[in-house]
Parts: C-alpha cells; structure tokens; sequence
C-alpha cells in the first residue's frame, strides 16, 4: 500500500525576465509509484525537473522532495534524489569501476557500501563486463546504462528520470522498462519520456505540463477516458480502405450513425478512425459501401483511445485532423 505524497509541488513558478517557463504547477507523486511527466519541448519539463533536483532555484512557490525543501534543504534533497538528466555528464578519461568508485565517495558512501553496490549496481544495468573500460571508449547506450547506475548508487528513496531509455538498442529498452518497473515500491519514480508506449507499459500516473502549466493528470486509461469524453477518439472503428481519399472520407462521413471521422493515415490505404453509433450494422453498412464502389477493405475493428491522441489532443490542438 502505498503511503504519503514523496513529491509535492504547490503553486511552483519559474521566472526568466518576463518570460514564465513554469507557471504556479500543483502535483503530487506518491510514495513507491512510477509517475509519467510528460510534455513537448518548451514546456516547463525540464525547468520544472531542474528545480526538483536542485539544479535551480524556483522563483516563487513550494516543493518538497523525500519530506525537504528545495528552497532550504536542497543538501538533503540531493542527499535522497537520484537524478538521470537527458545528457548524462560523465568523465570519459576515467574507467567505469572508477568513475563509480568516485560518485560513491562523493554520496558518502565508505569502501565496503561503495563496492557492494557498485556490484550491485552494474549488474542491474548490464555493466559487469564494461567495469575496466574507458568511460571515453563507452558507445551511447552503455554511457546511459552508466547513468542509471550512477543515479541508483546511493540507493536513494527518490529516482528522477529524464529520457533513460535513449540510445539504447529494442532489446535493451525492454530490460530498462523493466527495471523501472521492479523499482517501483522501493523507488519513487519521476520518469520523463517522449516514447509514450513506454508511459503505459511502466507508469500508474501520468502528468502532462503545456505552456507552463499542468494540463491533465491522472492515470493513463483516466486520460484516456477523458480524450473519449471531448470526443476526439474514445471507443471508435479503425478502417483501412484502399480506394480515392476524398470518395473514401466523405462517403463514410455520409452514413448514417456516423459523428466524426479522423484520418490516422493518408495515401492510396486510407486509415480512419470512425466515432459514433458503432453497432453491427455501422460496420455492415461500411463494409457494403466499399464492396459497392469497387474498393478494398484491408481493415476493419473496433479501437480504443490512445495515451498519444490524447497528449496531442491537449498540448497541440491545431494539430488536429479530425473532420466532423
């Protein structure tokens, strides 16, 4: 059972001159939990990571990390913080076993807690065999694994993430993912990513900054459930059709039943997503028309909203392509 809040964030705000980057954000993350945050660039994501860490000092509001402040206790919250940031600053003359060895003493860890858990460390993130390398010789997916271990080496209670499955090959990102996961109950985890596949495979919650601000926040088929509701996908039909794109588009958009169609895909293979009265006789009449004009039907089932319609749908509006 997970307990109290780890992070909690209230009325934060970031100043540059004029220009607000974060603008009076209220979160929480609780104790043992995964958490998404989510946003594209120019958002406040990282500035918002930045001042969790310590990195840099908010204009105005609160934030509390592992129980501290960071306007007064940042000491203790880099004491209890973890922190992958995107580009993992390492020195390349260095070995691995060494480099380590030296943010271990750098966290106050004696010898004895400093090998066991570099051990323990390198062999969670696929590092044994690359302990007497050159941190220089090192290809960019060993230097990220690197910095995942850095982060886990003083075992602390808190793990910010920020992109720590680039550069890692597919097989590789399975084994991250997984990790992550295994962390969760030991480790809060703050995860910054923009592979949102990977937000639903690993996360129980999900906040998306925009503009400064939080947009949504709530666990992923929450989200979900809420894209359904402003209409932009929900439960709809995914139809795939070989045929003339404008014919395609307006004759479904004519049935009777229908309330939206969305193109996913445009080209000689149409891919729409089709909202409305989706029963057995939609799906009838649709397979009907295509056979009648002459198309082909490559596809045709009910489908669900996704995490990615619902990211776009808030931070980018415009973007849109749905005909009503």
């Amino acid at each position: 059972m997970q307990n109290a809040a780890e992070i909690v964030v209230q009325r934060l705000t970031k100043d540059y001159g004029r220009f607000r980057a974060v603008d009076d954000i209220n979160f929480e993350v609780a104790r043992g939990s995964v958490v998404g945050f989510l946003g594209p660039n120019g958002a406040g994501k990282t500035t918002t990571i930045r001042m969790l860490t310590c990195y840099m000092p908010p204009s105005s509001g609160q934030a509390r990390v592992a129980g501290f402040d960071v306007f007064s206790q940042s000491l203790q919250v880099r004491q209890n913080i973890g922190y992958l940031p995107e580009n993992t600053p390492l020195y390349p003359e260095m070995r691995v076993e060494e480099y380590l060895d030296y943010r271990g003493k750098l966290r106050g860890l004696n010898r004895t807690a400093r090998k066991q858990r570099i051990a323990e460390v390198a062999d969670r993130c696929w590092l044994t065999d690359r302990l007497r390398w050159l941190v220089g010789k090192l290809s960019k997916g060993y230097r990220q694994r690197l910095g995942i271990a850095d982060a886990l080496l003083h075992n602390p209670p808190v793990l910010v993430l920020d992109e720590p499955t680039v550069g890692l090959d597919p097989s590789q990102i399975r084994e991250a993912r997984k990790l992550i996961a295994e962390l969760a109950g030991r480790h809060t985890v703050l995860l910054s990513t923009h592979i949102l596949s990977e937000v639903e495979l690993v996360c129980q919650r999900v906040i998306i900054i925009g503009r400064g601000k939080i947009l949504a926040q709530g666990t992923p088929d929450e989200l979900k459930q809420q894209c359904a509701r402003a209409g932009a996908a929900g439960s709809r039909l995914l139809v795939e059709v070989r045929g003339p794109s404008d014919q395609v588009l307006s004759a479904i958009k004519a049935l009777p039943g229908v309330e939206k169609v969305q193109v996913l895909a445009d080209g000689p293979v149409q891919s729409l997503a089709v909202v409305g009265r989706l029963d057995a006789q939609l799906r009838e009449q649709i397979a009907a028309l295509v056979v009648q004009r002459g198309w082909a039907l490559r596809e045709m089932r009910i489908g669900g909203a996704t995490l990615e319609e619902f990211f776009v749908q808030i931070t980018d509006p415009g973007t849109s392509q749905a005909a009503a």
